[in-house]
């Protein structure tokens, strides 16, 4: 019996679930699944009772679940965004950082990450020396790459991958959108958020020049990236920025707000870096920029999902002995 069991439950099209799907089957060092069902994304998660070798074994996570009748568990924390993000559910996750996802990062004396943004943060939060804070990095699907026949779309638009949460900050690329009134939009996000998304296009008046798209796989995403004129990301919080590295890898510039620090990390000199992240007026601008541009960028090397998944090893194999 493996010494390592592994939380297996994040899967999903959203950011965790796309690392879990890609890392697991990378994974060098023997194991099996922990062997719980439900979500690991609530808070009384937890406290759920866990089978005696969960109890003894070394339990990995490639999220933020933390279980405290384990041993010893390594957890993945891609980012604090849920204790920066405005609302009220931010005082819910403080409660469960501070608790349980605090002790379980202190007793295994490491914790995984995936970029040297949400290490700093987690450097500060953890608030303790002993920590060993390992930024495993992240990977991109093979799905994302040039294409030698590609070109952006004959009529061009910008494109927005992510959701309609605060921290994304949306709504002041729809603000820039009325005056940039030659721009058009296509957004992949949740297919639950359209309604709601198309409401507030719709308060703005621009509707007519948006598309909304969901459900769709890497191949047909990649394809929205190389045939979009740039990839807009105007968020003011994030822990890595995976549409901004599918992006580049695509050929395709980004838009984004100069202050999100793990986005710049990726982007560089690869788009255009906004310096408001609410002046609708800039980003208008900078929108009928990217659009009469339609340039192509070279894609950026690393981010290999390999490399990944072997450091999440060797760190697991160091734990164990």
């Amino acid at each position: 019996m493996t010494n390592v069991l592994v939380d297996d439950r994040y899967r999903g099209s959203h950011g965790i679930g796309r690392y879990a799907a890609e890392v697991l089957p990378r994974l060098t060092v023997p194991w099996e699944p922990l062997g719980l069902d439900g979500s690991p994304f609530t808070a009384v998660d937890a406290f759920r009772p866990v089978a005696a070798r969960g109890r003894e074994a070394l339990v990995y996570s490639p999220g933020y679940g933390a279980l405290v009748r384990t041993r010893r568990q390594l957890l993945t924390l891609h980012d604090l965004i849920q204790l920066q993000a405005p609302g009220r559910s931010r005082w819910k996750f403080a409660a469960y950082y501070a608790g349980p996802v605090r002790r379980a990062v202190r007793r295994a004396g490491v914790v995984l990450t995936v970029s040297e943004t949400s290490a700093r943060a987690l450097r500060e939060w953890v608030d303790d020396d002993r920590v060993e804070i390992v930024n495993a990095g992240n990977g991109c699907s093979d799905a994302f790459r040039p294409r030698a026949d590609a070109a952006p779309d004959s009529d061009p638009y910008l494109l927005f991958v992510g959701n309609g949460r605060a921290h994304k900050n949306l709504d002041v690329v729809l603000d820039a959108l009325v005056s940039a009134s030659d721009v058009r939009l296509v957004a992949v996000v949740p297919e639950r958020e359209i309604a709601e998304l198309t409401a507030r296009a719709t308060s703005r008046g621009v509707d007519a020049r948006m598309r909304w798209v969901s459900g769709v796989d890497d191949e047909k995403l990649a394809d929205l990236y190389r045939g979009a004129a740039a990839t807009l990301m105007p968020s003011t919080l994030e822990g890595f920025g995976l549409p901004a590295l599918e992006s580049i890898r695509c050929g395709t510039p980004v838009v984004y707000w100069a202050g999100c620090e793990s986005v710049a990390e990726i982007v560089g000199d690869r788009g255009w870096a906004v310096a408001s992240p609410s002046d609708a007026r800039e980003w208008s601008y900078a929108l009928t920029a990217a659009t009469a541009a339609a340039r192509r960028v070279d894609p950026p090397g690393g981010y290999d999902w390999n490399r990944t998944a072997g450091i999440v090893s060797d760190t697991i194999a160091r734990m164990l002995g």
